[in-house]
């Protein structure tokens, strides 16, 4: 054969041969380029990941004991200072890459401090002295000046003072104290006290540089945990300073902290990254190393994996639809082309020669197709993907598409299959009950067997394509029997529009454009479903940490703060709560101690919180126990599983006793909750009572937030009531003398919903499930066109042959939607069912927790998806009636029925 005949034979059937290749272009792009993009948003997702961690989690730290100067005249400040460098060139490459600061530091540990300043205010204060190299570029002095270090030996350790510090401790510059030696700071005991003086105050230029996130940090002193605790302080002194101490007998401790970017990571790292920093921990040589970085990384590849279980899964259905696209679209060549093969076979060709010809034909025009999709796949952003093999794979199989199609495809002269009711043959029988054997097992082995997160599984991949074949096959075989009853109904009515159609849609046979067209629609259906799934899930995690609009937490805030938040501008309502961590279970009023495990107790006002969650629309749903009005006897209280466990066990269910702010309240248990709202997720330990039923005492509950329905609420205007709140029951309770209490914290619900749904891996799995929406309802349609342009040749002379007898263009289309509605309908319900329904099954063996704050997604019946199924069903019928139309119009009705009549 040569390459002209070939190329002729293409030019004569140009239309189907650009249908197979723009088929090969798209597979082979979305090999190639998708991959990419998922790769690019993963990096994009772990960058933003990590800036949003905090600095902590993303410091690697080197440190040591108290080191004691040996007296041999060494300056150990010069000594491990040099070690800043070579710590990090002993790195790995790949941590060593994303060092982005680096800080040594040097520290005593913190003494007794006194003097005239400390004793005017009555305090209580420990002080420690840290040497802090580049601090006087990173802060900004509003007094006095940095320590000298020059100071002749013999004077006062010069020391300056972050600005809140001072104030906090009363002291300024020219403040002269005394330092008390730490007890355990030498095997000889105690040094000597030295002098202090503070020569400077200063400011941070920037709060968030990582040379004041240290702990303890320099900006901030340390409050006391209990009366007759001292604060605890830093105070910045100068190198050579901390050298002397040395000399004297204090010891110094040692830090290297290296502050790891985000910019010089990639995703497909991770897994050596993490191997890396634990290889690191156990190569200290002595040094205290420490790194949170592993734990934010083993979390996004936690999302890692699930992402890839879910694109494996959506790109098993996409994959497969435009599998049977090309095969289809490999039918419908073979059999425009079967008198040609007809022909072949009777001058004395074999079916090799027939095979040969197709398959010359093929390579000619889909390998060049095939590397022009590959090319423009690879032009996508992002790193590249080992999806060669893939590519290879999957153009070998289009190839030798068209040839075995030719293989497969039937010779003779063909008869009139619109006249007879068509059989199904042994083979075919036996192939589809296969095809739902294996369905079967194969759902029954995904149950039993599970799943490892994150390992593209060939039964889990299979699974979706097998059902939706099996749903289809079963369709195919059921949707007739309608049909024919409701042709039998219309042969006793007048026209022939509903008779006819009736009739050729009942003999119809269109397996495998059907599974196509289930397959692609399941694939839509089932990321639209698992996506409502996912803001659903997503909803209700936010609910469950602010069941409001907004919530304010703080210590305790004066009752009539809830008054104050009512007058805000866009607030409704305001309902106080009361959060107690660390309270014992008593079995009396007195206190005994029930022996049990410490508890976290929850005062909600039940039916004015039920009131505000209806306000606010949260999807929240309280116990009935909680809003029932109060009554006499014991609390009736919703615990979790293990306190009931344990009041079960000691016989105290029934009455128990709870501390709540130095008050102790009888309840019983009324109910039963794994969590509840506005307490954490890992709360196992819990004890929630009705606020409106406590009982009146002297002292009453004072409220530690409050829950805020609203409309655009003002954040600031609430941390502002909250803070004056806790400020006024300071002077109510007697409280003047102690420090202020820290700004309470606001937390809206579109925030921490924000927050859940962003960051990481969210966009890659956003981009997977509206992709593989999008090319499902896609491939639906296309597939749609394929069943029409595969009996289009006989229903052209049907037309042909009506329009003769007088049927009217309106009773052609009329005929038309009576013919592709019911498969049309069949297709597009069917798949939507499968899809609706395959969430059931992969769900829990997915992993989508990862994305939703932990909470197991909430699969449930979407109403937007039965309009979705509508609209998509009638825009694939109005496809099909202009495919249809198309196809007429350039076939020419009156040569259908002159060359097409075989008879």
């Amino acid at each position: 054969m040569s390459i002209g005949a070939v190329a002729r034979r293409v030019r004569a059937y140009g239309g189907q041969f650009l249908l197979l290749a723009a088929l090969a272009m798209v597979v082979l792009a979305l090999i190639g380029g998708v991959p990419r993009l998922v790769n690019g948003r993963a990096e994009e997702g772990l960058r933003t990941f990590l800036a949003g961690q905090p600095a902590a989690a993303r410091d690697v730290t080197y440190g040591t004991e108290s080191i004691f100067n040996a007296g041999n005249g060494t300056s150990l400040m010069e000594a491990f200072a040099a070690d800043l460098p070579r710590l990090e060139a002993e790195m790995p490459p790949d941590v060593r890459a994303l060092v982005d600061q680096r800080w040594f530091a040097a520290e005593t540990d913190a003494g007794r401090l006194t003097g005239p300043d400390l004793a005017a205010e009555n305090l209580l204060v420990d002080l420690g002295l840290r040497s802090l190299p580049g601090i006087a570029d990173a802060g900004s002095l509003t007094e006095g000046r940095w320590p000298d270090p020059a100071a002749p030996p013999g004077q006062p350790v010069q020391v300056a003072l972050a600005g809140e510090v001072a104030r906090k401790l009363n002291l300024r510059v020219g403040s002269r104290l005394t330092l008390a030696g730490p007890a355990s700071a030498s095997p000889e005991g105690a040094p000597d006290p030295v002098r202090i003086v503070v020569v400077g105050v200063f400011e941070p230029r920037d709060r968030a540089d990582g040379i004041w996130q240290g702990l303890p940090q320099v900006l901030h002193v340390v409050e006391p945990p209990g009366d007759a605790q001292p604060f605890v302080a830093l105070g910045v002194a100068d190198g050579a300073a901390l050298d002397r101490l040395s000399a004297d007998g204090w010891g110094l401790r040692f830090t290297w902290r290296y502050r790891m970017g985000a910019s010089g990571i990639h995703a497909a790292d991770v897994d050596q990254l993490i191997g890396d920093l634990q290889r690191m921990s156990r190569r200290a040589e002595g040094r205290v190393f420490t790194q949170g970085l592993d734990i934010p990384l083993r979390e996004f590849q936690g999302q890692v994996a699930a992402v890839r279980t879910v694109l494996a899964v959506i790109a098993a259905g996409v994959l497969a639809a435009l599998a049977g696209l090309v095969i289809l679209a490999a039918g419908l060549t073979v059999r425009r082309r079967r008198t040609e093969f007809t022909l072949l076979r009777a001058r004395g060709g074999t079916a090799g020669s027939v095979a040969a010809r197709s398959l010359a034909e093929s390579m000619l025009v889909l390998l060049p197709a095939a590397a022009v999709g590959w090319a423009l796949g690879n032009l996508a952003p992002g790193p590249a993907a080992d999806s060669l093999p893939a590519a290879v794979v999957a153009t070998a199989l289009i190839v030798l598409a068209l040839p075995v199609a030719a293989l497969a495809a039937p010779t003779g002269v063909a008869g009139r299959r619109d006249l007879v009711r068509l059989r199904p043959s042994t083979r075919r029988i036996t192939v589809e009950a296969a095809v739902l054997l294996l369905a079967a097992v194969a759902v029954l082995l995904l149950r039993r067997r599970g799943l490892v997160p994150g390992v593209v599984d060939p039964l889990l991949v299979s699974v979706p394509v097998l059902l939706a074949a099996a749903a289809a096959v079963l369709a195919v075989r059921l949707y007739p029997w309608p049909l024919r009853l409701l042709g039998r109904l219309a042969a006793r009515t007048r026209g022939s529009v509903a008779f006819l159609g009736s009739a050729r849609a009942a003999r119809a046979v269109v397996t495998t454009p059907l599974v196509v067209v289930v397959l692609a629609v399941a694939t839509a259906a089932f990321c639209a479903v698992v996506t409502a799934g996912v803001a659903v899930s997503r909803d209700e995690v936010a609910g469950r940490r602010v069941p409001a609009d907004a919530l304010i937490q703080g210590q305790r805030l004066a009752p009539e703060t809830g008054a104050e938040l009512a007058r805000l501008p866009g607030v409704r309502r305001a309902t106080p709560v009361l959060q107690e961590s660390g309270q014992r279970l008593a079995t009396d009023e007195r206190g005994t101690d029930l022996r049990t495990g410490d508890v976290t107790v929850l005062l909600v006002d039940g039916p004015a919180l039920a009131g505000l969650v209806r306000d606010s629309g949260v999807r929240v749903t309280l116990p009935q126990a909680l809003v029932a009005p109060a009554a006499a006897g014991p609390l009736p209280a919703v615990v979790s599983p293990a306190v009931a466990a344990d009041l079960a066990a000691a016989g105290r269910d029934g009455s128990a006793f709870v501390g709540v702010q130095n008050q102790r309240y009888e309840f019983r248990v009324a109910g039963q909750a794994e969590t509840f709202p506005l307490l954490r997720a890992d709360t196992t330990r819990f004890v929630v009572l009705p606020w409106q039923g406590l009982p009146r005492r002297s002292t009453g509950a004072v409220p530690t937030g409050f829950l805020v329905a609203g409309d655009h609420l003002d954040v600031s205007e609430l941390r502002r009531v909250g803070n004056e709140g806790q400020r006024r029951f300071q002077q109510d309770a007697g409280l003047v003398g102690r420090e202020p209490p820290r700004e309470v914290e606001v937390l809206t619900w579109a925030d921490v919903r924000q927050q859940v749904g962003e960051g990481s891996m969210n966009g890659v799995l956003g981009f997977g499930f509206v992709a593989g929406a999008v090319a499902g309802t896609v491939l639906g349609l296309l597939a749609i066109g394929f069943v029409v342009l595969a009996g289009a040749r006989a229903r052209g002379q049907v037309l042909s042959r009506l329009r003769t007898l007088g049927l009217s263009r309106g009773q052609w289309r009329g005929l038309l939607l009576v013919e592709l509605g019911p498969l049309v309908a069949v297709a597009v319900v069917t798949g939507a069912v499968v899809g609706a329904l395959l969430p059931l099954l992969l769900t829990p063996v997915l992993g989508l927790s990862a994305f939703t704050g932990g909470a197991p997604v909430r699969v449930a019946f979407e109403p937007r998806l039965v309009a979705g199924v509508i609209a998509l069903g009638a825009v694939a019928l109005g496809f099909a009636i202009a495919v249809e139309a198309l196809n007429n119009r350039r076939m020419r009705l009156g040569e259908v029925l002159r060359l097409g009549e075989e008879s």
